[in-house]
């Protein structure tokens, strides 16, 4: 199970590199109450329902002003289920305006959804919706409707920042995976649970998800892995540039507005945003990744006997 831990580390980087829906330059949404679990975040939460199975949700915080204004933060899971991203597209419709994370050229438009999208961080995240049996944020979120407003450095500002810093992709990758190797998440029953329990178990794609997401509950600690003393350009800095595509944005009259951003990226933003006169006054969650055991998918076990059949009956 140890090595499992190690993968669900390498998918919670991923998770909280911010979008990075990086560019180089060379039905209302689905909600579900909370079950089983208390909330260990306003944005990234595991809700644990036994041997039914789960689900991974990200959240949802609305937060308002004396004048009546509203800004809604909602947090990416950026690999999830298709359904997860073309219920947030149709509430993207329901803003005045969406404020969205993307490094990208000066001047350039977001592309069509699935086109784009090459750096290496996408590539990782394209990888892991493949081993996942999942999708990539980028390949269905339609970042084109005219309410749709680009709060993010551009590429060129961030590299130069990047190189100011002495920061890397590699170099913040490999902080996060020290920090996390330092103070593991505690174990529990459930997660320590022999292989092959869990091999025998119908479904072993969504068993192996859901070992996965009992380890990406708290987003403070992916923030913590990714951010220094000083802050990084990766959150901090990025984070800066969105609250000030904020105020501009609330000058010109908007009342209903959110920032669609990674879920590492939230507590942060929402305490920029508390500090401009807003308090939050709900929270909603959108299921990311549905975990409910399917009995009538095989188990591990099942998997291996209907292999070897298959082997012994090819002609030899």
């Amino acid at each position: 199970m140890r090595k499992l831990w190690l993968i669900a580390l390498g998918v919670n980087i991923a998770l909280g590199w911010a979008c990075l829906p990086m560019v180089r330059a060379d039905q209302a949404p689905t909600t579900a109450p909370a079950q089983t679990q208390a909330d260990a975040s306003p944005y990234l939460r595991f809700v644990d329902e036994g041997a039914a199975g789960g689900s991974l949700q990200s959240g949802e915080v609305t937060l308002v002003n004396a004048d009546g204004v509203t800004i809604d933060l909602i947090a990416a899971i950026h690999i999830g289920e298709t359904s997860y991203y073309q219920e947030l597209n149709r509430h993207f419709q329901d803003f005045d305006a969406v404020l969205y994370e993307m490094v990208m050229p000066k001047g350039m438009k977001p592309h069509a959804p699935g086109v784009g999208g090459d750096s290496s961080v996408a590539q990782l995240q394209r990888f892991l919706k493949d081993v996942l049996a999942l999708d990539y944020q980028l390949d269905v979120i339609d970042y084109r409707p005219a309410n749709f407003i680009h709060a993010d450095l551009d590429t060129q500002t961030f590299e130069k920042l990047q190189r100011q810093r002495g920061e890397s992709f590699a170099s913040l990758m490999l902080q996060g995976l020290m920090r996390a190797l330092a103070d593991p998440p505690p174990q529990s029953d459930a997660q320590t649970e022999d292989l092959l329990d869990l091999l025998t178990r119908p479904d072993l794609d969504r068993q192996i998800k859901l070992v996965l997401a009992r380890q990406l509950g708290d987003i403070e600690r992916i923030a913590g892995g990714l951010d220094g003393p000083d802050g990084s350009v990766i959150l901090t800095e990025r984070n800066k540039a969105a609250i000030s595509v904020l105020e501009s944005t609330l000058k010109q009259g908007h009342r209903h507005l959110a920032i669609f951003y990674g879920a590492a990226h939230m507590p942060d933003l929402q305490r920029r945003v508390e500090a401009l006169g807003f308090k939050p006054v709900n929270t909603q969650w959108h299921m990311a990744w549905d975990l409910h055991i399917r009995a009538d998918q095989p188990s591990g076990v099942q998997r291996l006997l209907d292999h070897a059949m298959q082997a012994l009956e090819e002609p030899q």
